[in-house]
Parts: C-alpha cells; structure tokens; sequence
C-alpha cells in the first residue's frame, strides 16, 4: 500500500521572498492535484491519434537500414497513468531494429512514455522547456507509465513488415493495433477473480468462459470491471487477494482441516467462493452444505432472501433467474459461499456448437456481473472494518445427518 501524504500548497504572504524551489513547489502542487484527480476518475491511454503506419526509409541512411521496417508514428495525444500528457506534436520516423536470433517467432511492443523536462540533462536551461515523451521498442509488456502504441509478432530473420489483411486478425511481421488503450473513465470497481483447480478434470471451457464474463463486464456496465488476468489457483491459501474463488465441477468440494481453515479466513477476510454444480451432483452439493454447516452458515435459496439483495438488483435487476439447456438456475448463499446450481457459466461464452441465443447468453452474463460485483463490495466492505477475525470452525457432531441437510437444501429449492 502506498503511504498516504497531505498536499502541501505554499503559503503566499506580503513580503514573500520568492526563488526557484518556492516556485518549483508551487507549481508541483497543482500538478499534484490536476494528477490526483486523473487517477482517481480515468484510465490512462490513446485519446486521438498515434496512429503507427509503414513508411520508406529516410533518405540519406545507410544501406543496411534500408530493410523495409521503418514506421511512421503519427501526432497525437495520450494520456499516462499519472494524468501526464503525451503531445507528439508531428510524425516521427521510426525503425524497428529487433533482430531476431531466435527459431520462433517473437513479440515486441512500440510504446510511447512522457518525458518530464526535469529529467533531461541539459548543458542550457533555456526559459521555457517543452514537456516531451519517449518512443520505444520493447520485447517486454509496457509498464505502467507506458501506453502500447502497437504491437508486432516477427518472424526470425530480417523480414520486411506488412499492414496487416485483416485488422482483427493480424498475421506474422503486421502491425497489431487490437491492445491499444483508449483513455476513459474509470470503472467505479476492479473485480479480482481466481480459477480454483481441483483434482477432478477441468470442465471444457470454463476457464475460458470465466474470461468471457470479465471482458464482458467492463463493456456491458460501468460499475465494474475485471482485472487484467484471471489465475489459476491449486490452493485456497493463493486465494487471499482475490475477491471471487470459482469452481465448477461434478465431483465433491474435498478439503482437509488446513484447506478448511484457509477457507474460513478467506471468507472471514470478504472474498466470495463460487461454486457451480449440475443438479443431479448428489455429493458435491452434499459436500457443499457440509462446508457451510461447518461454518455456521447454512445455505439459503436467493428467492427466499431480501428482494432487494444485491446479487438480484445491482447492477443488475433480476426477478426471475435464467434458463440455461432447459434447465432453471438456482442460486444459494451461505455467507460467503455462492452455490449456483446449474449451467450458468457454460452460457458465458460462445458454446461449441454456437446454439446459444443472444438472450441466453446477455441474461447469464448480466447475473455472472451481478456476483462480480457482490463479491467486490462484499471484500470492499469486510476490509473497511479493519478488522482480523480467527478463523474458527463448528465440528459436527457424530450424530448429525448429512442426508437430512442435503434434503434440507432441496426442500428450500422446491419451496
């Protein structure tokens, strides 16, 4: 966590003696301010132009850089993440100079940085010094003060570079312009989500439907958004930082007094473990209701809670749940556990045979972006208390019944 500081805005008196570092610092505190204000309400990226094009090599240059990689970037403006302005006031010539040694392809990034006047070595201070930025070509992704201007996968070998046939679907040594990012306001939550990996085989396609949902969410609302990436997770104790745990499966939710107690401190903390199991999944949903009885949390059916429960209403509104492969979905909650019963990610995505209809999959997205986003106030909220609760478990006695608890859970659903 960054430390927390208070501006500190010069005070201006009769008689004040006014030097360099007085009027240094009081310039920084309105781009301190003007910078705050960006970062708090807008993500950084291109706001017009930049465009990047192949051009001839100059004239007068040598020979061996007459190899047909010259670019062309063209003026424009962005935006970094500290609320910097980049200003490329005209077109700059550019060759890209990667040399790739290597038998596969590889890819490289054309970014552009802000440069600050301060920064330069200069043997003359002239009075006033243009603001100024940085062309640069990388094999690595663009930090966080870099904004991608393009990208490039080059083959081996010093082989000229193409536009691209297809925009949507660049081939090798043409310019990709698909990761640029367009400078906007930001998302009022950034969701965290994991893929917890079982010992069972993974269900076709649900890692992959699961980054459907959180592309989607960021287009379809602006209340929340995904993060960057979601993880692979083997282990309930990497969950931590994560608002939303999802596992899907047919097989039961296995875990040992260790993963138990990791769990108990992961919801304690405010994240949210989602678990989706098909109907006829005896002992996985057997197993799930013995997780929630252990904590003290039995599971409660979503229609039978407050009608305006987050998860029905925000940003979302739902009556009715969908109908996914003729078959309703039912959702429980057990404090931090979200069981939904039914095929509910399979419709995140496109299907294998493409059957799915526009409705099915908006509906099945909207309530997917309901969970994200009671997950992250759920976290949100449970860390504004600042509190650290043990985690501590209810041992079942040897005389409970886990077929009655099970036929419990089916009596709330048919209710």
């Amino acid at each position: 966590m960054h430390e927390i500081k208070p501006l500190e805005r010069l005070q201006v008196q009769d008689g004040l003696l006014i030097n360099a570092e007085r009027w240094q610092r009081s310039h920084n505190y309105h781009r301190q301010r003007q910078n705050i204000h960006y970062q708090s309400l807008n993500q950084p990226g291109i706001v017009y132009g930049l465009g990047v094009c192949l051009t001839p090599a100059p004239q007068g240059v040598s020979s061996q850089y007459n190899d047909g990689r010259w670019l062309q970037i063209q003026p424009g403006l962005a935006i970094d993440m500290n609320g910097n302005p980049i200003i490329v006031p005209q077109a700059i010539d550019f060759h890209v100079s990667a040399d790739i040694t290597e038998d596969k392809p590889r890819l490289i990034y054309l970014v552009v940085s802000y440069v600050d006047p301060d920064d330069l070595q200069r043997q003359k201070v002239a009075e006033f010094e243009p603001e100024t930025f940085r062309i640069e070509e990388k094999t690595t992704p663009p930090d966080a003060y870099e904004v991608e201007l393009c990208r490039i996968v080059l083959q081996p070998g010093l082989i000229p570079l193409q536009n691209p046939q297809d925009v949507f679907y660049p081939a090798l040594n043409s310019l990709d312009f698909r990761s640029r990012p367009i400078a906007r306001s930001r998302h009022s939550a950034i969701v965290r989500v994991a893929y917890l990996q079982t010992t069972e085989p993974e269900v076709r396609d649900s890692f992959a439907n699961l980054c459907y949902l959180l592309k989607s969410a960021e287009h379809l609302t602006q209340a929340i958004q995904g993060f960057e990436s979601v993880d692979r997770i083997q282990n309930i104790e990497q969950a931590i930082v994560y608002d939303l745990l999802f596992t899907t499966g047919d097989q039961p939710l296995s875990l040992n007094t260790q993963e138990l107690t990791n769990l108990k401190s992961y919801l304690d903390a405010g994240g949210v473990l989602l678990v989706e199991s098909p109907t006829d999944a005896i002992d996985r949903l057997e197993s799930i209701v013995d997780i929630a009885d252990k904590f003290n949390t039995p599971l409660e059916d979503l229609r039978k809670l407050d009608r305006n429960h987050p998860m029905r209403t925000l940003p979302f509104l739902f009556a009715a749940l969908p109908v996914i492969n003729q078959k309703p979905i039912q959702i429980l909650i057990a404090g931090g556990i979200v069981l939904v019963i039914g095929d509910l990610s399979s419709a995140w995505g496109l299907d294998e045979k493409l059957t799915l209809t526009r409705e099915t999959i908006r509906t099945a997205q909207e309530l997917g972006i309901n969970i994200l986003y009671f997950s992250w106030s759920r976290k949100q909220m449970t860390q504004l208390q600042k509190q650290t609760i043990s985690p501590t478990l209810n041992t079942p006695s040897a005389s409970s019944n886990k077929p009655d608890a099970l036929q419990n859970l089916f009596n709330k659903l048919g209710e």
